[in-house]
């Protein structure tokens, strides 16, 4: 079966993370969406997305083909029900499609002449950037048993003290050593290669993915992933970090998501509950306003290839697009739009020949080359974020 996963409404609500990928390439958890996906299905899929990503995310359609929501995260019965499709069915959650059948083509679809069947379980589903972190733990959960069912751990080494080592799977080529891992509140997961250096405190649930780090004396506290090549120092509480970004200092980041290859300065630190306790609003790309999240914690939303200077302080529920580059004392405003560069004392356009030239040689230094796909995918992301920065 040809399996197409599609980015569904939530699309727009998960801005600024998917002005650079789709949907299904949102890490929460231990793996990505799609990952999850295919692990569950055995099988690869493509995507359906915005029609700048899709050189890079290009969808192979079939005669047939089930289309799958990447708005959620799969499970046991879910994928049964999937496999279990027949054409012209399709699986609902509430009023919201989950999976279908067709063997239509994508503007032919009218569900009304669809099966309708539904899916009366729980399950996970990522609809607002917020999610990302605040499902975190349930996702680590989740994947932490789909990736180490029937598989034995690498031993951990007698240096460190352990709280709950059954709780605790760690992948060949690990190093940790004089740590402190305490996994009675949720899993630790330990990735291929990744390191966790001397002195660090850590409490469960984490995903520390491969080639991934964290630093001497940090401390963190889940549920907390940190995506591969990506380097942890300081403190951090619930935070997810997509891949290839750098929180390697002292500072505090909590309730947060990081995209991929951004860098916090030394010493930056975020606010993640505000001083009155009130709500927390976040800046909304669909209504172009600040938003009620429902939560009480939360932080920092920086989309991919942003970054900031030593000593930056971000306010609770500060929103930053996609390559922004902030700096100066004093808090940068509530939401930084993309290709923005400066701070508290005002905000200039970054120049998309600046900013492709440093990604360029960022990306150089983990040998991943800055295709000429990716600066498409970014200039459509200069373009279209133009009205919201004062030229």
């Amino acid at each position: 079966m040809n399996y197409i996963l599609f980015d569904g409404p939530s699309r727009n609500n998960l801005l600024p993370f998917t002005f650079t990928r789709p949907v299904a390439d949102i890490r929460v958890g231990i793996l990505t969406i799609r990952e999850k996906w295919e692990t569950y299905l055995k099988s690869t899929t493509t995507t359906i997305t915005e029609d700048y990503l899709s050189d890079k995310y290009p969808m192979v359609e079939m005669d047939e083909n089930i289309m799958i929501n990447a708005s959620y995260l799969p499970n046991l019965e879910l994928v049964e029900m999937i496999r279990n499709l027949k054409d012209n069915q399709a699986i609902f959650k509430d009023e919201d499609v989950i999976a279908f059948f067709t063997t239509e083509a994508q503007d032919d679809i009218n569900f009304e002449n669809y099966e309708a069947i539904e899916f009366a379980e729980d399950i996970i589903k990522i609809e607002n950037s917020w999610d990302i972190f605040s499902k975190n733990g349930e996702a680590i959960e989740e994947d932490f048993e789909l990736i180490t069912k029937g598989r034995t751990s690498q031993p951990i080494p007698a240096s460190n003290n352990i709280i709950a080592p059954e709780n605790i799977f760690i992948e060949e080529g690990a190093k940790l050593e004089f740590t402190t891992l305490n996994a009675s509140s949720g899993p630790i997961y330990i990735g291929k290669n990744a390191e966790i250096m001397e002195g660090a405190l850590v409490r469960g649930p984490l995903a520390l993915c491969e080639d991934a780090g964290i630093k001497m004396g940090a401390k963190i506290y889940g549920p907390t992933t940190i995506g591969p090549n990506s380097r942890v120092g300081g403190e951090v509480k619930n935070a997810v970090l997509f891949a290839n970004s750098n929180k390697g200092h002292e500072g505090y980041l909590g309730n947060s998501v990081l995209g991929e290859w951004c860098n916090l300065g030394a010493d930056t630190n975020n606010s993640n509950l505000k001083n009155n306790y009130a709500e927390v609003r976040l800046w909304d790309y669909q209504t172009e306003g600040f938003a009620k999240t429902g939560l009480q914690f939360c932080g920092l939303m920086m989309g991919d290839h942003s970054k900031c200077g030593i000593n930056t302080m971000f306010n609770t529920g500060t929103v930053v697009g996609v390559s922004a580059n902030i700096f100066g004392s004093g808090f940068p405003r509530n939401f930084v739009p993309s290709f923005s560069w400066g701070g508290n004392s005002g905000f200039t356009t970054y120049l998309t020949k600046k900013a492709f030239e440093v990604a360029q040689i960022v990306m150089a230094r983990r040998e991943i080359e800055f295709t000429d796909q990716d600066k498409a995918i970014l200039e459509h992301v200069f373009e279209e974020t133009k009205k919201y920065r004062r030229e």
